[in-house]
């Protein structure tokens, strides 16, 4: 029996509650999740889901028509109301296949930012991988070696991982929306439709075949809506358990459409009216998939993108951010000068903090002008000669994990601006919103670079800065090499001139 003196005062604290909310923007459908973080776990207060069929108004030239960005907003409208309390930076909005593919996806952009009150990030197909796997990760408590497999409106992404690190990650150009564009456009489901659609996916299959089968697995799993289908319809006719999709289930299932003989006669248990119109492409390309890869059965995980973006989310910021992760890869793989590196960041920190209320500079701002230092030289690894130019374009091409396609250009454009003359064309050429920061940002970030440029064996002084408007000035009494630093501070002031900005200094 307990005394009461052991008891206590009174109950221990819950743990802190935040509320965190994802859209998908997908090609086929925008899916839309709230949830409570508490203490790393995800609680699901809302969910939901449309079919907008965004690659279904692409035209031959790469363009969305009106009638799909009309479809894309009337279904944002709705969402809209779930996250109109969420915190700033607890509401990611990502978009996928279509809107990396759509040439006027800006257009898109622009409204959905407009009416959501948030940023839209376009995320590159193996980042789109990289989160899938963490959604189907989360959901699924077995350890294990497993693939991954995620058939999307436009692409599909396959993923080989253990617990929660993917070891392969990849996105192929197949998808049930634009396969039902390219082979079932008409309706008819026939076997010479059926065979070109799995001929199509079986050679974007090739691809990756033998580095993922040298790789191996334990447990095939699907997180799309069209795996889920696919096991319910395949449940529903008693040739699998639930959940799961079987070689038979699905070879019966094929039979089962083809004797439909259009999407207007679809009728089978388990098959939801809004996904008929894609169901036998995505039943095309989940047989090509069984077939490349010799599965016997898959079974299905609730859990995909959304469910990624919101534990990635959790993780932002971290010590366990994603982001972090890359550019420590990066430093390695281009063989930074760490320490240069690191002089030049503490450089951009302390310039940052005398002008960072007067230019209302946030903490994003800030870490993403530390990291355009960390990384501001791995052009060197190609060449000497122009390698500002050589690191921007090694940062905006590569497969970065954890960033968005907008990152990755916010640090191409911060490496591309750091020396030389300043890029006037590529600044022009950033969206409206960033134009204003990212150049701020990048005239701190060359003033860094100049008080590093001899390279010091400990960082150096840092003059103070004061701003006025757009203008800067210098104040060099705590420049340990005042003759160097002018005659550079000089030809900054005249780069800077030339770019419409004024840099001071005595």
């Amino acid at each position: 029996m307990t005394n009461s003196t052991d008891r206590p005062d009174s109950p221990p604290a819950s743990p802190a509650l935040t509320r965190l909310a994802a859209i998908d923007l997908g090609s086929n459908s925008f899916h839309l999740l709230v949830a409570n973080e508490v203490g790393g776990r995800l609680q699901v207060v809302a969910r939901r889901g449309e079919k907008v069929q965004l690659a279904a108004g692409l035209d031959p030239a790469g363009y969305l028509d009106e009638a799909a960005m009309t479809r894309a907003m009337e279904c944002l409208a709705r969402f809209a109301p779930f996250v109109s309390d969420i915190a700033p930076g607890h509401l990611r909005v990502v978009g996928t296949n279509a809107l990396r593919d759509a040439e006027n996806s800006q257009t898109l952009i622009d409204r959905a930012e407009a009416l959501l009150g948030c940023r839209v990030e376009i995320i590159a197909g193996r980042e789109e991988a990289r989160l899938i796997y963490l959604g189907a990760a989360h959901a699924l408590a077995e350890n294990g070696r497993r693939l991954i497999v995620d058939i999307g409106g436009g692409s599909t992404e396959f993923i080989i991982g253990e617990r929660f690190e993917p070891l392969a990650l990849e996105s192929l150009q197949l998808g049930c929306v634009t396969y039902t564009r390219r082979f079932f456009a008409d309706g008819a489901i026939t076997e010479k439709a059926f065979r070109r659609a799995e001929l199509a996916a079986r050679s974007e299959l090739a691809n990756i075949l033998r580095p993922y089968q040298a790789l191996g697995w334990d447990d095939p799993v699907g997180a799309s809506g069209t795996i889920k289908a696919a096991a319910a319809v395949i449940a529903a006719a008693g040739d699998a358990p639930e959940g799961v999709i079987t070689r038979h289930g699905l070879e019966r299932l094929r039979r089962r459409l083809l004797q439909c003989k259009h999407v207007d006669k679809l009728d089978l248990t388990g098959l939801k009216a809004d996904r008929a119109r894609v169901f036998p492409a995505g039943v095309a390309i989940l047989t090509a998939i069984f077939a490349a890869f010799g599965l016997d059965a898959m079974r299905y995980a609730d859990g995909a993108l959304r469910e990624g973006v919101l534990h990635d989310m959790v993780g932002r910021n971290s010590p366990e951010d994603a982001r972090l992760k890359t550019l420590e890869m990066l430093e390695r793989r281009y063989a930074v000068d760490l320490r240069q590196a690191r002089h030049v960041a503490a450089s951009t920190t302390a310039l940052l903090a005398q002008v960072r209320d007067a230019w209302a500079l946030d903490d994003d701002q800030a870490r993403f002008l530390a990291w355009a230092a960390r990384l501001h030289e791995i052009g060197q690894a190609v060449s000497h000669s122009q390698f500002h130019r050589h690191g921007a374009y090694l940062l905006e091409n590569s497969d970065l994990a954890g960033f968005s396609r907008l990152e990755q250009r916010r640090l191409a454009f911060l490496v591309r601006a750091h020396r030389r003359k300043f890029p006037l064309k590529e600044w022009r050429a950033l969206p409206a919103t960033e134009r204003v920061t990212l150049g701020r940002l990048a005239r701190l970030l060359r003033l860094a670079v100049l008080l590093n440029h001899a390279r010091p064996e400990q960082p150096p002084a840092v003059p103070h800065l004061s701003v006025r408007d757009e203008a800067l000035h210098l104040r060099l009494d705590a420049a340990e090499d005042p003759l160097l630093l002018q005659t550079d501070l000089e030809q900054e002031a005249a780069y800077q001139d030339a770019a419409g900005f004024t840099l001071t200094f005595a």
